[in-house]
């Protein structure tokens, strides 16, 4: 069953669940268990927020890559709305347009119902204050493309300044064969610099691939396996703290980048598969995630 704009459609999903379809990418936010059960599953219960949130002395910050329809977003400020402290988000999208369909369709989704106001703010706007429960939330939009956000951040003060260090990173674009630009080695290795190394961040992401992986272990990130969703048995989960990672990548998962015909980074818009190259490998195997005394 679907309902269809020019560019989005509303879907139903095997287990009835409504979502999202992107005509222009050919996929579904959210395609197998749903929007809110996958961001419960991958980030909610994946990143530990509540518990993280709650024995947060400062302001928690979460980056919200790829704002889509605020699925992602609206299941976090639901799973942290009990609790007592300041929340910032920073969503990032090169449109609003997956957005103004998930407003517009909000009784159909209904994980965006309780939040319309905020979401025509953040649709007018690209800010919003409000307060949930006994949680005060300031919620951004950076409305650009992310690479290119990035590298004008870099050099621009004013810039950089909205873009205070995460505690969390839900990455969730489109995937690196209909959205290359973002899953690039030179993105990461820019993200990461946004980090600050007294404040533990972690980046969970649907991916399992052993390119994605290699890209954020040559980053600068720790990298492990992350928890299932849906058909998925495992995803993918970056830190730049090892203690924010249950299962980190190890001596078997090396034997396995040796062998594996798409391990090579993309370095660029183009998608290409191909093995490891030698220098990158050596990168690789030097990394403090392998190198350090067990």
């Amino acid at each position: 069953m679907t309902e269809t704009t020019d560019n989005y459609e509303l879907v139903t999903l095997a287990n009835g669940v409504r979502s999202v379809y992107s005509r222009a990418h050919d996929e579904t936010f959210h395609p197998v268990i749903g929007p809110v059960a996958e961001a419960e599953a991958l980030y909610v219960k994946q990143l530990r927020l509540p518990e993280r949130f709650a024995a947060c002395t400062e302001e928690f910050v979460v980056w919200d890559v790829g704002l889509g329809s605020a699925a992602n977003v609206l299941t976090v400020l639901r799973s942290l709305a009990e609790l007592k402290g300041k929340l910032r988000i920073v969503s990032f999208d090169h449109t609003l347009e997956p957005l103004a369909f998930a407003r517009q369709h909000a009784a159909e989704l209904a994980y965006p119902l309780g939040f319309e106001s905020q979401l025509e703010a953040l649709l007018k706007e690209h800010a919003v204050n409000f307060s949930l429960g006994e949680v005060e939330v300031n919620w951004t939009v950076q409305v650009a493309d992310f690479p290119t956000l990035l590298a004008q951040a870099d050099i621009d003060a004013g810039l950089r300044a909205q873009l205070p260090a995460p505690h969390a990173i839900l990455y969730d674009a489109f995937s690196p064969a209909t959205n290359t630009a973002m899953w690039t080695l030179p993105v990461f290795e820019k993200l990461y610099t946004f980090l600050d190394a007294a404040r533990a961040c972690a980046l969970p992401t649907y991916s399992r691939s052993t390119l994605l992986r290699v890209t954020l272990l040559l980053a600068g990130f720790y990298v492990g396996a992350g928890h299932a969703t849906g058909e998925k048995e495992e995803t993918t989960i970056a830190a730049n703290s090892l203690e924010l990672i249950n299962e980190p990548l190890g001596e078997r998962w090396l034997g396995r980048v040796q062998r594996s015909r798409s391990a090579e980074p993309i370095m660029d818009g183009t998608y290409r598969q191909t093995h490891l190259s030698e220098a990158n490998w050596e990168r690789l195997k030097q990394h403090p995630q392998f190198s350090q005394p067990t």
